[in-house]
């Protein structure tokens, strides 16, 4: 009985305590070679006289696997492991492969100078990554109940902000001190350490821990699983082609736009301007993650429950398009250390709470049956937006200088606040149940 009941204490389907700390602390796990990759390899790049080219190059590269990610969710959808439910397979099949990445990193030692290298070793951890990170979120659209969801997206992604500034903390200082190997030897055993918690808990009850233990697939997944490729590209295609979904596309594109502009922008300014070092800039990086964490975890997922997804979207991209305005006309004060930990510690949580605010949105637009398939394209299409903006970033030389990039990213988060205000997204079940009991007691009345 004792052993039944732990037994039992580990299966998602059964505990919503657990599904929401497993998907945190998942998400902590996916932050941290983004933490190292997004942040602090371009600061350290940035304090060693790397031009905004080099870092725009790195950076773009580095967010290439997120962009091309949709193709993992097909992968995800048609071919798994069900003996050991739809996703966890995948999960630490990509963790392994992310640990197998950063040992080689670390043998190779590349120096400032090596930006195809740096660009190299980037793109094949995040490539990594991002199946995992595919794999996470078709575990959330799997196991998460829909009353759960924006609690559930806080959780995630304030998850992620702690994972990216513990990384980007910890390796900012230990690349300062002992160089990028160190940094990358770190990270990978604390993924590893991830990978025991991974093979702990089950999706459902009766699988499988791990390949070679006792277990069976479960019979819900036995039914949806899509076992060829023409229903599976039949289904993604019928849901992602109805109207209201090729309109939310805009909305995530302008999103991914801020993040990639601003990660790349953060360390040229506190260089170039401010005139801080690597470790600072590392530093202050990490308190906007564990800021944007926190913030996600509390504010994001409460105001996400009370106020509805369309409501507090619009207030945080709107706040975006004021911060990007402030930055823009006050290029005179970026030499002023206090603007730019303001700058810093407000764009990291903004750009997190408008993730919070948007990913139920994603989800209620998901077809159960290829979830991984089409909410990897959603998200596929926010890290499009992500290489767009550091792309643009390395272009900002050829379009007046650095202060350009948040005209581009404030043009981004305008198109996306113009259609969050015109379109009718999907809203919550009650939302439909209320306005149904309305139509009826309207009918009811006398003329």
């Amino acid at each position: 009985m004792a052993v039944a009941g732990s037994s039992n204490a580990w299966i998602l389907e059964n505990s919503q305590r657990l599904r929401l700390f497993t998907l945190f602390i998942l998400y902590v796990g996916q932050g941290m070679p983004i933490g190292l990759f997004w942040f602090a390899i371009p600061a350290w790049m940035a304090v060693n006289g790397a031009s905004a080219a080099d870092v725009g190059t790195v950076a773009a590269l580095t967010a290439l696997p997120w962009s091309l990610k949709l193709v993992n969710g097909f992968i995800m959808d048609r071919y798994t492991f069900l003996p050991m439910g739809r996703r966890r397979a995948w999960i630490l099949g990509a963790q392994f492969v992310m640990i197998a990445c950063l040992v080689a990193a670390a043998l190779i030692d590349p120096a400032v100078t090596d930006v195809t290298i740096l660009g190299g070793i980037g793109f094949a951890v995040n490539m990594a990554t991002t199946f995992q990170d595919v794999a996470v979120d078709g575990l959330a659209v799997d196991i998460m109940t829909e009353d759960e969801r924006a609690r559930g997206s806080g959780m995630m992604f304030g998850g992620q902000a702690i994972g990216v500034g513990v990384a980007t903390a910890i390796c900012g200082f230990v690349i300062e001190r002992l160089g990028a190997p160190a940094a990358f030897l770190i990270v990978a055993a604390l993924i590893f350490a991830l990978c025991v918690y991974i093979a702990s808990f089950r999706e459902r009850g009766g699988e499988r821990s791990l390949p070679w233990s006792a277990g069976q697939a479960h019979r819900r997944n036995l039914e949806i699983q899509l076992d060829a490729w023409w229903p599976l590209l039949k289904a993604t295609f019928h849901s992602m082609s109805r109207t209201v979904s090729l309109l939310w596309i805009p909305c995530l594109f302008g999103r991914g736009m801020l993040y990639g502009a601003f990660t790349g922008a953060t360390p040229l300014i506190g260089a170039n301007y401010a005139g801080w070092d690597t470790s600072e800039i590392a530093s202050l990086t990490a308190t906007g993650g564990l800021l944007a964490g926190v913030l996600c975890m509390t504010l994001g997922g409460w105001l996400g429950d009370k106020f509805g997804a369309k409501r507090i979207g619009l207030m945080w991209l709107a706040s975006g398009i004021a911060l990007c305005a402030v930055m823009y006309f006050g290029v005179a004060y970026w030499s002023n250390s206090a603007v730019f930990v303001g700058f810093v510690c407000f764009w990291i949580p903004l750009d997190m709470l408008i993730t919070v605010a948007l990913l139920p949105i994603s989800m209620r637009l998901c077809d159960p049956t290829v979830a991984a398939t089409q909410f990897t394209i959603y998200m596929a299409v926010s890290n499009f937006g992500i290489s767009f903006g550091a792309y643009m970033l390395g272009k900002t030389d050829a379009l007046g200088g650095l202060p350009a990039i948040f005209l581009i990213v404030g043009a981004g988060l305008a198109g996306a606040l113009t259609l969050l205000l015109t379109v009718q997204y999907p809203r919550r079940p009650e939302y439909y149940e209320l306005r149904k009991r309305r139509e009826i007691l309207s009918a009811q009345k006398p003329a």
